[in-house]
């Protein structure tokens, strides 16, 4: 293990949407996906250098910033973008909103799979859209799009698709030939996809690799938003730093006309921790997803353990998809709750048979949650 990530910081008093939500009860948080760990060195040496100096005004988008997104498409997924392709975002939620408002006119249809991170149901009904979901499936420990019924799904009023990869919350890294396959029936339906690769960064099955949708191909790549981010990957989403990438230039407009006046910019330490990050983080990650990836071991081996309770293979992100429908609980949210740890709960992700678990924590801390459930369990199932 790792005296990096073993070290317990306290979050309690710091204003933690994370920590607040149980207060002072003995509940450990294991929902909302931001993780427990301290932010890299260079992200802290970074902001403190920008902090003494100073000055915080209006600040444009840094060009270091800008290239450095340039450079790492290219030499992580050989995809070569332009700067101008390049929309800073104060967070990723409002990138899928202005997906769906950038994309047809009231009444369109938005698909969305499911299950499903709850904004893609929430954002098409914000922006005066239907939502529509297509099921994923599950094939051999892996949650895939079911393409028969994503083409079923598509009519006349369909113009978007909202797409997640790695997915959240099943933790699928979809592959060069699914990609391909969903970008073949995105053109042939003259459908656009929003793409969110919020977690591209953290991939724990080592013989895989992130593919962005947009990377395929000129032709799909006129048809795609992407939204990427640092925040995940190194713990700053509280910095409010995202971006699109947009190759079609009137897409872009459409996109850039309805963000105007209702979303703000960045703020500069957002864009001062994400420099950082980029710049200098890559091999603190490396060490964060080895130990990630332990944790997600020591996860699937315990949960597995536990009649009632079932965890598939996760190839990325530090969420887990626990399938709790063997343990015949009438509201799992509350049980586990009661037990004294905070899941998110499945029907809001649109599968109530599950919970979401965000293992980004200490080990100590992982342990305790399974001791927490394992015992609520015993004393739930009958012998």
């Amino acid at each position: 293990m790792n005296l990096e990530f073993d070290k317990p910081i306290d979050r309690k008093g710091t204003a933690s949407q994370k920590w607040e939500k149980y207060g002072n009860s003995d509940i450990l948080p294991m929902w909302v996906a931001d993780t427990d760990f301290m932010s890299p060195p260079c992200v802290m040496d970074a902001l403190h250098q920008r902090i003494d100096h100073g000055v915080f005004g209006y600040t444009n988008v840094p060009n270091e910033l800008n290239e450095l997104v340039i450079q790492r498409m290219q030499e992580l997924y050989n995809w070569q973008i332009e700067k101008d392709w390049i929309i800073w975002l104060p967070g990723l939620v409002c990138g899928l909103n202005l997906a769906c408002r950038a994309v047809g006119g009231s009444g369109d249809q938005v698909l969305s799979p499911k299950p499903i991170y709850p904004p893609f149901m929430s954002s098409p009904r914000l922006s005066d859209r239907t939502v529509a979901t297509v099921s994923l499936k599950e094939s051999n420990g892996h949650f895939i799009l079911d393409f028969e019924a994503l083409e079923q799904s598509i009519s006349e009023q369909t113009k978007l698709l909202l797409f997640c990869n790695p997915h959240n919350p099943g933790g699928s890294v979809y592959s060069q030939a699914e990609l391909e396959q969903l970008a073949e029936i995105i053109i042939r339906h003259d459908l656009y996809i929003c793409s969110d690769e919020i977690h591209c960064d953290l991939i724990l099955e080592e013989s895989l690799k992130h593919i962005p949708v947009a990377s395929i191909g000129e032709e799909i790549s006129k048809r795609t938003i992407t939204l990427m981010a640092p925040s995940k990957t190194y713990n700053i989403a509280g910095l409010g730093c995202s971006f699109a990438i947009i190759s079609d230039l009137q897409l872009r407009k459409q996109f850039i006309n309805v963000r105007k006046g209702i979303v703000p910019d960045v703020n500069l330490l957002g864009y001062t921790a994400a420099i950082a990050a980029y710049k200098d983080g890559d091999e603190w990650n490396k060490k964060q997803l080895n130990y990630l990836r332990e944790n997600r071991d020591y996860l699937i081996k315990e949960i597995n353990k536990i009649p009632g309770l079932k965890l598939l293979p996760i190839e990325a992100t530090y969420l887990a998809w626990i399938d709790v429908s063997g343990a015949k609980l009438s509201n799992p949210a509350h049980f586990f709750e009661q037990a004294g740890v905070g899941m998110s709960p499945g029907r809001d992700f649109g599968d109530g048979n599950y919970m979401r678990l965000n293992f980004g924590c200490t080990r100590e801390t992982l342990e305790e949650a399974v001791r927490r459930i394992k015992r609520a369990l015993a004393n739930e199932l009958p012998a």
